[in-house]
């Protein structure tokens, strides 16, 4: 009798934990031979309002951590996803060898981004903070703070490096991050959900739902407790988004779905994107 292979069970990374969607619906995922692979849950507003309580709980804990250490936890996220690179690649289900190449490199520019962003953990303060000249008898100097609880969607295409493009920056600087992956590539997010769970970082800096646009954008906009949103979305998603976020007053990054974008390029790191979601904070101090 040949043996039945064990199912996959893909659950979402939330607060350090893997959890079942409140809702119990899921979607399925096919492989690259079409058939079918998994039920991915597909997660609702209560899901994102414990996503956001389990951000918030750890986003003070990782804004005290010193900058170095922060990069060395990135740096070990880095080593982890090099190590399963190959299970990474199978997890975009390439059908050709031309998709497969793609894929190989998507993860290798993934590590790379990891790579960058350790780097940057102790140095963009000196960079984005400054002294400032006043014609008074002070000292006068900006800091930059990190903004709280951040949400991400990530886009279809480029499942992994656009959603680790999308998420580095944030965290980088000591925000938590509540991240929506591909709707329809979602298991590249679940695969890193479970290297996350095994790494240094917190739980709850980083935290993975996994379902559909149309049932999480709208909290995303309108929550109050996450403070900024970046997002790939289309024009009508931009246009709630925005909408929401005024309600709410949020801050937001919203790139067109409906343009290539190249997450390989350079552009698509660096520190202004870390710039895009710090708030600076000015201290005027009496001279003598």
């Amino acid at each position: 009798m040949p043996r039945l292979p064990i199912t996959k069970t893909p659950k979402c990374y939330v607060g350090g934990a893997f959890i079942r969607s409140e809702s119990n619906r899921t979607y399925e995922i096919c492989n690259s031979a079409g058939e079918f692979f998994a039920n991915v849950p597909l997660c609702t507003r209560k899901d994102v309002r414990n996503a956001v309580e389990a951000a918030a709980k750890a986003c003070s804990g990782w804004a005290k951590r010193s900058g170095y250490n922060r990069g060395q936890i990135l740096y070990r996220i880095a080593e982890m996803l090099e190590a399963r690179s190959a299970e990474m690649i199978e997890a975009h289900f390439p059908k050709n060898a031309t998709e497969r190449r793609q894929a190989t490199t998507e993860v290798a520019a993934a590590i790379d981004r990891i790579v960058h962003y350790a780097g940057w953990t102790d140095k963009y303060e000196s960079l984005l903070g400054s002294v400032n000249p006043v014609a008074s008898p002070h000292f006068n100097f900006s800091v930059t703070e990190p903004m709280g609880v951040i949400a991400i969607a990530a886009p279809d295409q480029s499942p992994l490096l656009a959603l680790l493009s999308l998420i580095l920056p944030i965290i980088t600087s000591g925000n938590a991050v509540i991240a929506l992956a591909s709707e329809t590539k979602p298991y590249p997010a679940i695969l890193l959900g479970e290297m996350l769970a095994t790494s240094d970082l917190p739980g709850g800096v980083i935290n993975l739902l996994t379902g559909s646009k149309s049932d999480i954008l709208p909290t995303f906009a309108t929550h109050e407790h996450i403070r900024a949103i970046s997002a790939v979305a289309n024009a009508d998603e931009r246009k709630a988004l925005q909408t929401g976020a005024a309600e709410s007053v949020k801050r937001t990054k919203l790139i067109d779905a409906e343009k290539t974008s190249d997450w390989l390029s350079e552009k698509a790191q660096g520190l202004y994107h870390i710039r895009d979601f710090v708030e600076l904070k000015t201290t005027w101090h009496p001279v003598g």
